[in-house]
C-alpha cells in the first residue's frame, strides 16, 4: 500500500517540477518583452548635417528639452560609460560635442520614441545595445534624471 502512495507523490513532484520550469520560462519571456527595440533604418534621425548612422554597439539615450533645462547640468548626472545620443524635444540642432551626439527627427518620430519607451518626464535616459545592423535593444530601465 505504501508503494502506491510513493508513485502518486512521484507524479505530483514531476508535475510540480514541470510547472516551475514553465513559470521560469514565462517570466524570462516577460522580462525580455519588457524592453523595447529601436530600428535606426526605419526611424530616421539627423545629426547637424547628415542622417544618423550608428557607429557604436552601445549608447546612452538622453531625452530632454532645451526649452526647460540646460544640458550641461544634465550631463553631470548622466553615466558616461557609453557614447551619448541626445534627443532635444525642443529641436535645437547642436551637432557633436565630444562623445555627445545631438540627434533630431520629425515630430512623428519623436512621438513614437516617447510612446515606445514610455517617457513620462524629462529629462530621461536609458541605454541601448546593438541587436543587429541598425536595430538596437533597450538595455536598461528608463531613468528620470533629477
Amino acid at each position: 500500500m505504501n508503494k502506491g502512495r510513493g508513485q502518486i507523490s512521484l507524479v505530483f513532484a514531476s508535475f510540480f517540477g514541470a510547472a516551475l520550469i514553465a513559470a521560469a520560462f514565462a517570466y524570462s519571456n516577460y522580462r525580455f518583452s519588457e524592453y523595447k527595440f529601436i530600428d535606426f533604418s526605419k526611424w530616421i534621425f539627423y545629426t547637424k548635417k547628415d542622417i544618423f548612422i550608428p557607429e557604436h554597439d552601445t549608447y546612452t539615450v538622453v531625452i530632454y528639452s532645451s526649452n526647460m533645462q540646460d544640458f550641461d547640468t544634465i550631463l553631470d548626472k548622466v553615466s558616461k560609460n557609453n557614447p551619448l545620443l541626445v534627443i532635444d524635444i525642443f529641436q535645437q540642432k547642436r551637432g557633436k560635442e565630444g562623445d555627445v551626439l545631438f540627434i533630431w527627427s520629425g515630430m512623428n518620430t519623436l512621438l513614437q520614441v516617447i510612446q515606445r519607451f514610455n517617457i513620462y518626464e524629462l529629462p530621461s535616459a536609458f541605454k541601448i545595445k546593438k541587436n543587429k545592423n541598425k536595430n538596437f535593444k533597450q538595455d536598461s530601465l528608463v531613468e528620470i534624471i533629477d
